[in-house]
């Protein structure tokens, strides 16, 4: 099975990288377009600033050819944001897989600290990314912008608003959470995104 990971100007590939070797895999770490489109599947993670994610993106064609991909993908993080529709960092319209706006954490209480960083836990999950993965589970987290609840949350959790920890749609799966960072959980998780 051969496992791409798209290669940007984003942060944070490295830890998937390791975390798959973890697993047995060994990952292709490209932004060649064939070896995307011909992969049996494919990651998208990333940490870094919206608007510049995108025009690299969008200067390599990687915008629209990550779009058009028929099979498993999961976006990590900025991944997740850079699938929806828009996203309130830089005004940035972003890839659109998923109907949803991006936005940014307001604070209400003095305690509430942007960005979101450590552990929180998962519910009302979904799909078969979280197969074996029990209500409430923890998982790594650290972000200052999230996805409200919508018709895509496969699962949600809470800071400060309740908000979307994970997307689906389609053969598109994504987390606002870190599963290369999640220990065991994140383990279960990645290990069941290969078996899709």
């Amino acid at each position: 099975m051969q496992i791409a990971i798209v290669k940007y100007n984003a942060g944070n590939i490295y830890s998937v990288v390791n975390a798959l070797r973890r697993l047995g895999v060994e990952p292709l770490l490209t932004d060649d377009k064939e070896v995307l489109l011909k992969a049996d599947r494919v990651i998208f993670p990333g940490q870094g600033e919206a608007s510049n994610c995108m025009k690299h993106l969008q200067a390599q064609g990687l915008d629209t050819l990550i779009k058009d991909l028929r099979q498993p993908v999961l976006g990590i993080c900025v991944g997740q944001q850079l699938l929806c529709r828009h996203s309130e960092e830089g005004d940035t319209d972003c890839i659109g897989v998923f109907d949803a706006e991006v936005r940014r954490f307001q604070p209400v209480h003095h305690e509430d600290k942007v960005p979101a960083m450590g552990w929180n836990s998962l519910a009302g999950m979904k799909s078969e990314l979280f197969k074996g993965i029990p209500e409430n589970a923890f998982v790594y987290f650290v972000h200052s912008y999230y996805v409200p609840l919508c018709e895509h949350t496969d699962a949600r959790t809470e800071y400060i608003l309740p908000y979307s920890a994970a997307l689906h749609k389609g053969n598109f799966y994504a987390c606002q959470f870190h599963p290369e960072k999640s220990g065991r959980v994140g383990e279960a998780i990645l290990r069941n995104f290969l078996e899709l």
